[in-house]
């Protein structure tokens, strides 16, 4: 038999808590090694235990969960970090990541998944929500250079991103300083049309406004002879 996932998990409700502990035992690759209020790192005796994989409650009552996954990734490295959360906000995401995390799990997510994601980091694998999946967070934690944010290499980034053609002209003309109806007329389209790109791009990017969209762009340094239209297809 394969070597077994050893598993840690750190939720302070008792009836999820026993749950998830009962429904990975159920699974033959894996050992329970300990299932613990949100605690102490130095109670959890990492050492002793050895987790292979460490579930951290995103909203653990009365412990800053971003420190406990910070402590235990100081504590024992060689241990891989999943936040469980029930919808996880992006910021949340990027700060739980900066602490050390390695992967995220949806609590409502299937049976199949959550054992999947478990595996995947296990194996070394960056897991990031799957609302998440094709944006520019998922492409920076998949680099894992968060940890280094003032450092980020936009334009490698910015390649990471899957795009329309159209987006990528939109994107052009909002760092250009046009408006949305000035785009319109631009690429002769209807408005609302171009309000959905531009939302599209902002989701894609993590960002919150077209300012930061614009100011983006600029760091990405895209030389304005590739900002020309081309033709498009859409993806």
């Amino acid at each position: 038999m394969a070597t077994q996932i050893q598993v840690l998990v750190i939720e302070d409700n008792r009836l999820i808590r026993d749950g998830l502990a009962a429904l990975l035992e159920a699974q033959p690759d894996f050992k329970v090694v300990a299932a613990v209020e949100g605690a102490d790192v130095e109670s959890l005796r990492l050492h002793e235990t050895k987790p292979h994989v460490v579930l951290v409650d995103a909203t653990l009552g009365n412990h800053d969960s971003c420190r406990v996954v910070e402590s235990v990734r100081k504590t024992a490295p060689e241990a891989r970090v999943i936040v469980m959360d029930l919808l996880p906000a992006q910021q949340d995401v990027i700060e739980f990541i900066k602490a050390g995390a390695h992967g995220f799990i949806v609590k409502d997510a299937t049976v199949e998944d959550f054992v999947g994601t478990i595996r995947s980091v296990a194996e070394g694998a960056n897991v990031v929500p799957p609302t998440m999946t094709g944006t520019l967070l998922s492409h920076i934690v998949d680099q894992a250079v968060l940890r280094d944010i003032p450092g980020l290499n936009t334009p490698a980034l910015m390649e990471g991103v899957r795009m329309t053609q159209w987006e990528r002209e939109v994107i052009d003309l909002v760092a250009d300083g046009l408006g949305n109806k000035e785009i319109a007329a631009r690429l002769t389209l209807p408005v609302h049309t171009v309000k959905s790109h531009v939302r599209h791009v902002l989701e894609k990017l993590a960002l919150h406004s077209r300012l930061q969209l614009a100011v983006f762009v600029h760091r990405a340094g895209v030389p304005e002879a590739d900002r020309k239209p081309k033709d498009r297809t859409d993806e």
